[in-house]
């Protein structure tokens, strides 16, 4: 899966697809990040609606990321039920993806300069009963879990990383939090509208398994919180520039007029030409800092593409969080770190 020399034989919007299969279980996000460092070597900021729609999808992707995670740790200990629960509100919110982009898990959503499409008209409605739905699920895992005395025992006190060698590890997000490390790229360097937004980042105190699930946990509650302050507080406007170096025409420009027609053929064929230069953006992922560093020679096609994915220095410290405990331990441990083998394939 060589997803950064890929990079180099495909046009910038091209790569957009490629990045869905990077963390397919949060997709959005990548769509995101990736097209972030693209404008920021065009310097160019998109409509504030459209910002306001980019942190919404990210926000949904980061709940399913983690209901996944959650879902299957606890399966992978025995507890079943918490699977059918949690795997049933993911359904819900990938139906909601469905009906923006009509693609639930490899969305390709983002464009350079904007979103492939608005909201639908009953995306408020249904949101609102997705979320109540996602509240119920919330209740009912922590009834079946966080006092469980066989889930207790498995995660407290395993799993152990100390907060000095998570940084030294150079872990993000859940994991590095779960120590007590207060680091949150939303927070540390805001990007769109996340500086306009009230929400907290939890913590944890002893770096262990069940601290993990304790943060993931909030952070869900986290994330639906910023949901609803975008729907309050969503502008109206467009959701793309209307930039020709980057953004397609009108149909009716481009079967109406022969400017429209070369400039779609151009952004095609050619690809969007961002000026000479590099650049770097991170988001925060659903398992810490995703980051896209692009080289740009001024063609259609990045000249280099790294991905930074959060998963690749979790996974380093696997070791260090199993050693001295059961062989047990390294299910529930490997659970928490919610490896994810797209981004990790290097």
């Amino acid at each position: 899966r060589p997803f950064e020399k890929e990079s180099e034989s495909h046009t910038y919007t091209q790569v957009i697809p490629y990045t869905d299969r990077l963390n397919y279980v949060s997709p959005l996000i990548n769509n995101v990040g990736y097209v972030l460092a693209v404008e920021k070597l065009f310097d160019v900021q998109v409509p504030e609606r459209c910002q306001y729609i980019r942190v919404l999808v990210s926000e949904m992707s980061r709940i399913t990321d983690h209901l996944t995670c959650v879902a299957a740790n606890a399966m992978e200990l025995g507890a079943f039920t918490v699977f059918f629960y949690f795997i049933k509100s993911r359904e819900e919110i990938w139906r909601l993806v469905e009906s923006i982009c009509g693609a639930r898990l490899t969305t390709t959503y983002t464009r350079v300069g904007g979103v492939m499409a608005d909201l639908p008209d009953d995306f408020p409605a249904h949101l609102a009963q997705v979320l109540t739905g996602l509240r119920e699920s919330m209740r009912d895992v922590e009834h079946l879990l966080q006092k469980n005395r066989i889930f207790y025992d498995r995660m407290r006190g395993t799993g152990i990383i100390a907060p000095h060698d998570a940084i030294a590890l150079s872990f993000t997000g859940p994991v590095l939090r779960s120590a007590g490390v207060n680091f949150d790229v939303r927070k540390a360097t805001p990007y769109l509208v996340y500086d306009r937004l009230d929400f907290d980042v939890p913590l944890g105190d002893h770096g262990d398994n069940f601290d993990r699930y304790l943060v993931r946990m909030e952070e869900i509650r986290q994330s639906i919180r910023i949901i609803e302050q975008c729907m309050a507080q969503m502008p109206g406007g467009p959701v793309q520039l209307d930039d020709a170096r980057m953004t397609m025409p009108p149909k009716s420009e481009v079967y109406g007029t022969i400017e429209g027609l070369m400039n779609h053929f151009k952004l095609v064929i050619e690809g969007v030409k961002p000026p000479a230069g590099e650049a770097y953006f991170p988001v925060e992922g659903a398992n810490g800092e995703l980051g896209f560093y692009l080289i740009s020679d001024g063609t259609g096609r990045p000249y280099r593409c790294r991905v930074r994915p959060p998963c690749f220095t979790l996974m380093q410290g696997l070791f260090k969080m199993i050693k001295g405990g059961m062989v047990a331990d390294i299910v529930a441990t490997f659970g928490t770190i919610n490896m994810i083998a797209g981004e990790n394939d290097r």
